[in-house]
């Protein structure tokens, strides 16, 4: 345990520092740009790191384990421990409690730091941006903007359009939102200049606009009154929901793609898959570090006639075989072929048998 650990820590701050060198190369000139500091560059770099880890965590725990397990291997301790009667699961039980560990630090990382990263990265990049607009920009709405934002909110059964939303403002221009009935019939339409989500109310403000009443039945105008400023406590939709869907899956967290997955689930849309293939994915990758685990172990100790560098070699085609399944499996998912939560299991149930069987015939 203790050979591993020193070894990890090494391998961590070495990769973490190619991390940070491939973070320069690719976004120092879109952040000069920007216009940004010193201290906006280091705090970016800091945020945008960590969204990193989860995919270099299994490989730094595999070259940590096959680097360590070998030496210990080639300097005959493994045979001598074996020769004072421990078996291989008492000689690697501490690795496998820290494996444990590891795949609670997975979660971590994949349900909450990585898409916080990613986010907050963005975000970053985005602020700066529109803080160089708005040096020039006379109309804050017209900064960080998004156009054509539809959203229905079929549980709610209300359906809106936004010409266009502004991420600087946090407003939306152009507003109509529609109230429908169960039967999908309209019985209300506000039409509004301008909205946003006031947070210290908790529910959209709308500004300069008309409500429009309807006979949901022949569809004809019961009454249209015109407003200055009109609060509706029952609109809570959050916009960062309503954008959400311009985001990558693998950029969102794991309670946001829950959100989505609700959303689809009512609608019935084929884009359910997609972010379902994520979501289970993540919970998938959650027992990653074990896989590792039960791949390096049996390739790493081989036997005294066996060259070392031939399990490395083994373990490591395995790995590559796990990233190529993964991917194979991922597509299949997305294209129906089979649920999401069996393609996202299927690369680790795979290399999970794969490696059993080798960990049970060692000797």
């Amino acid at each position: 345990m203790r050979e591993w650990l020193g070894f990890l820590l090494i391998v961590v701050m070495a990769t973490l520092g190619m991390l940070f060198v491939q973070c320069m190369i690719q976004d120092f000139s879109d952040l000069r740009n920007k216009g940004a500091d010193v201290m906006d560059m280091a705090q970016y770099f800091a945020v945008r790191i960590p969204s990193f880890l989860a995919f270099v965590l299994p490989i730094i725990l595999l070259v940590s384990l096959l680097y360590v397990l070998g030496r210990l291997h080639r300097g005959n301790e493994i045979a001598a421990m074996r020769a004072a009667g421990l078996s291989y699961a008492q000689i690697t039980r501490s690795i496998w409690v820290t494996g444990v560990l590891m795949c609670g630090v997975m979660w971590w990382l994949n349900a909450s730091i990585v898409p916080w990263s990613v986010e907050k990265s963005l975000t970053m990049l985005q602020e700066l941006g529109f803080r160089n607009e708005a040096k020039a920009a006379a109309d804050a709405g017209s900064i960080g903007v998004t156009r054509g934002v539809t959203f229905d909110n079929d549980r709610e059964g209300r359906i809106w359009f936004m010409n266009r939303y502004s991420r600087y403002a946090q407003r939306g221009y152009g507003v109509t939102v529609s109230e429908l009935t169960v039967r999908r019939q309209e019985k209300l339409r506000m039409y509004a200049k301008e909205a946003q989500l006031d947070r210290s109310r908790g529910c959209w403000v709308f500004f300069d606009g008309r409500e429009t009443l309807f006979d949901p039945e022949t569809g004809a105008i019961t009454s249209s009154a015109p407003f200055k400023e009109k609060v509706v406590p029952y609109y809570k939709e959050d916009p960062g929901l309503m954008l959400s869907f311009d985001v990558k899956p693998k950029d969102l967290s794991f309670f946001r793609l829950r959100q989505i997955m609700d959303y689809f689930e009512v609608l019935e849309s084929p884009k359910l898959k997609i972010y379902a293939m994520r979501y289970y994915e993540i919970l998938a990758e959650t027992f990653a570090p074990l896989i590792v685990i039960l791949i390096a172990i049996p390739f790493a100790v081989t036997g005294v006639r066996v060259n070392p560098a031939v399990g490395v070699s083994k373990s490591l085609g395995l790995f590559a075989v796990y990233f190529a399944l993964a991917k194979v499996a991922e597509s299949m998912g997305m294209q129906g072929m089979v649920s999401p939560v069996v393609a996202a299991c299927l690369p680790g149930a795979a290399l999970l048998c794969i490696g059993g069987w080798f960990y049970a015939r060692m000797r």
